[in-house]
Parts: structure tokens; sequence; C-alpha cells
């Protein structure tokens, strides 16, 4: 039985007692061996210089998501489209409450800002994944929801990017990603649960978790590694 009840509680659940690398480990014995997004893929306040003048007052707020795949494709294009930005709009009015808007195919302007983050959270989406960059930086850290992005950078979107289809498959890196696939990151990166199997593998998580706090306080109170593994088989 599931230690949680509705997805508010699973949510609420993963970003307290779960973290990427172990989760990672139990997609990885599962057999779903490339489910990370690039490493350049960070939490924006992560890579924000420490002494950047911006809001800092929540950011464990900021370096943690999970959530469902709201999966957008873009395209670079080389002059003012018929149709600015595409179908953006489109794309961030039907978000739904728990999703995460993640988006890749664009790479010559930002991909996110200050009125996407707005939009966003009003439709009670709960973060942003960007294989490209962000900007609007201070502004969107004021609003208190994370966002992981490649870089910041200004470049506007409007002459340059179409978002041509969204909750369609995409490919960011190795991982292929179906809409309502879920969505998890934190500050060692972000990785994508297949839908199929996201209740086995967060039980399974939460299991290893719970393990490993008892390997942690074996090895401190004198154990060796050798004897930990043997005894636990986690490290």
């Amino acid at each position: 039985m599931s230690q949680w009840n509705n997805d508010e509680e699973l949510f609420t659940l993963m970003k307290e007692k779960l973290y990427t690398p172990v989760v990672g480990d139990i997609l990885d014995q599962m057999g779903y061996k490339h489910q990370f997004l690039p490493a350049a893929i960070r939490p924006l306040e992560a890579l924000v210089p420490a002494d950047a003048f911006v809001d800092r007052s929540q950011p464990d707020n900021r370096l943690k998501l999970a959530g469902y795949a709201c999966t957008v494709l873009e395209n670079d294009v080389f002059d003012s489209p018929k149709k600015p930005f595409g179908y953006l709009t489109e794309a961030l009015d039907q978000l739904r409450p728990n999703d995460i808007y993640i988006a890749t195919g664009a790479h010559h302007s930002a991909l996110w800002g200050e009125l996407l983050t707005a939009t966003a959270k009003a439709r009670g989406a709960v973060g942003a994944v960007l294989d490209g960059y962000s900007r609007d930086t201070p502004q969107v850290l004021e609003q208190n929801f994370p966002v992981f992005c490649t870089q910041c950078w200004a470049q506007d979107s409007s002459v340059r990017t179409y978002v041509c289809d969204y909750r369609c498959t995409i490919e960011i890196g190795q991982v292929t990603i179906h809409d309502g696939d879920l969505v998890f990151g934190d500050i060692d990166g972000v990785l994508i649960i297949p839908a199929e199997v996201k209740d086995e593998v967060i039980e399974k998580a939460l299991i290893k978790a719970a393990g490993e706090k008892t390997v942690r306080r074996a090895i401190e109170g004198g154990m060796s590694a050798t004897d930990a593994f043997a005894e636990f088989g986690i490290l």
C-alpha cells in the first residue's frame, strides 16, 4: 500500500523524503538507465552568483521540484514568424495543477522569463525545466517558483523561437520524455520517471532512502564500509 493518497501528498513526500541520487539508483536497478537530463540543467537559484542582488529568502522552495511533465517542443527561426512565439501562449494557458513545463528544441534565445513564470504559477503549475536559457532572473526568483535551466541569457525569443507543439514526445539529452511522466529535480539534477512505473519507483526509493540513513548511522558508529555493504547491501 502506498504512503500517499493523492498527488499533493505524493509530491510533498518526494520533496521531503527523497533526493535525485536515490531515485536514480532505483531506476538503474529497474533497467531505466538513461533518465537523468544533462548535467548543465541546474536550478536557476544555483546559477546565480552568491553576491548577486536577488531575493534569497526562500531558496529551498526553488531548489526542488516534483510534478507531471507538460512537454513543449520549440524550434529556432531566423526571421520574425507569422505567429509570434508560435503556440507558446496556448501551451501556457492549458497548464494544469502539478504540471511542470518542460521545453526543448530552441537554443538561440531565452525560453523562459518573468511573465511566463507568473502565468504558469497562476495556472497551478509547479515548475519549469528548460533545455536552454532563462531571463528576467531577479523577477523570476522573487516569484518563488522553481526554474531549472542551463544558464541565464536575456536574448528575446519572439523573433528567434517558435513553439511548434506541446503535450508531445520530446527528447532532452539521453532521455525520451512523454507528456505526463514524473519530473523530479534538485541540486544534483533532474530526472524523468516514466509514468507507468512511477508508483513502484517512489515506493522503492522511500525504502532505500530510509536504508541509507541506517547505513550512515552504522558507519558513523564505527562500522566499516565493507561490513556495512555486506549487512545492508547499500552504499
